[in-house]
């Protein structure tokens, strides 16, 4: 039986565990160039035993960063700077991934840290930049209200997500991820609660996922056939007239179509205070009902914290993998702890600087 210490193998990458270090915004880059924060953060994970390291979002135009600290791949110095990281997790034994993005509407924001004093939105004295949506419709009154794109300008984001995949080739990325959820631009075109649009981009549920399917055939001519490219999706708004989960299954229909190999599912992100019912495995079951009834795999996420739990959740065929978040950072060895728990002790290599901790 599959559990969450075996292999799993899309194409010609083979993870050595279904567990996956979701991105998680660190917001401690300087013009999009990783560090040696960067290097630790994901490294750590990496000697942890995840079998999969997915970077942050990283922006494909510098206006496409949630705030000015956020990684980006718009220019070539980012490739050496990845480079360095990438190897060392390759080294551990895992996967290295990333997830280009663009924030779209929920661009130009604070770090965290810094909000409660300056509030959200970073002003242009301060580093901050005009922001851009499928529609003139701020998220809320604490952020910038962006300007609708127009088609030209759709297509030059598009030309800016596939010179980032090469980049991220280059820089040797093994698993690509399109950030396509939690309110930013692509999941801000496919929401009706976001985009009015009235062209070929807005209105119907054909119009509204077309600037996702456009965007996934673009980067997919350029990501390598024997690599696993996926995408990130909010399975639902969590609001009435909103995105839905049979809106979701039949995206990852049509996405499984234009060759995408694993849809990673999150939810919400593009309303300031949606109704979610927020517990243990929450967004599990979008998961399950996505790689059911779309016959394509499935990444689960949300509040998963404990190994017997993420187990569980393989056992049953509720998703092929599990991302997790703030539990890795909590603890960069969740796996060797969870391999423990579900008494699979002998699937995990334990790094030799290690092994008499263990």
């Amino acid at each position: 039986m599959v559990h969450l210490f075996s292999p799993f193998t899309i194409k010609d990458i083979t993870l050595r565990n279904r567990i996956g270090v979701a991105p998680m915004c660190q917001y401690s880059a300087e013009d999009g160039t990783p560090n040696d924060w960067h290097m630790v953060h994901l490294g750590s994970r990496a000697v942890g035993g995840a079998g999969l390291i997915i970077a942050e979002a990283s922006a494909v135009v510098p206006e496409g960063r949630i705030s000015p600290e956020d990684l980006g791949m718009y220019k070539d110095e980012h490739v050496q700077a990845f480079k360095r990281i990438n190897q060392f997790i390759k080294e551990q034994g895992s996967v290295p991934g990333i997830q280009l993005a663009h924030a779209g509407r929920k661009a130009s924001t604070y770090a965290p840290w810094k909000q409660p004093d300056l509030g959200v939105n970073v002003p242009d004295e301060d580093g901050g930049w005009n922001i851009v949506g499928p529609s003139a419709l701020g998220f809320s009154e604490a952020f910038r209200t962006p300007k609708e794109l127009t088609v030209g300008e759709i297509k030059e984001i598009q030309e800016a997500f596939r010179q980032a995949t090469i980049r991220s080739l280059d820089a040797g990325f093994e698993w690509m991820e399109f950030h396509a959820a939690h309110g930013y631009l692509a999941h801000s075109f496919y929401s009706p609660l976001s985009n009015t649009r009235t062209d070929e981009y807005g209105g119907s549920f054909e119009n509204r996922i077309r600037f996702v399917i456009e965007t996934v055939r673009i980067m997919r001519k350029e990501w390598p056939e024997n690599l696993p490219f996926t995408i990130r999706i909010s399975s639902t708004d969590w609001q009435e007239g909103g995105w839905t989960i049979e809106d979701s299954i039949e995206l990852s229909k049509r996405l499984k179509n234009e060759g995408v190999d694993l849809v990673d599912c999150s939810s919400g992100g593009n309303t300031p205070n949606p109704s979610i019912d927020v517990g243990p495995g929450y967004q599990v079951e979008f998961a399950e009902r996505i790689r059911r009834e779309a016959g394509v795999a499935t990444a689960a996420v949300g509040l998963i914290t404990e190994g017997m739990q993420a187990d569980d959740h393989v056992r049953n065929g509720r998703a092929d993998i599990i991302l997790l978040a703030r539990e890795m950072l909590r603890d960069p060895y969740w796996p060797l702890r969870a391999a423990q728990a579900t008494h699979q002790t002998d699937h995990l290599t334990i790094p030799p600087q290690y092994e008499r901790g263990w």
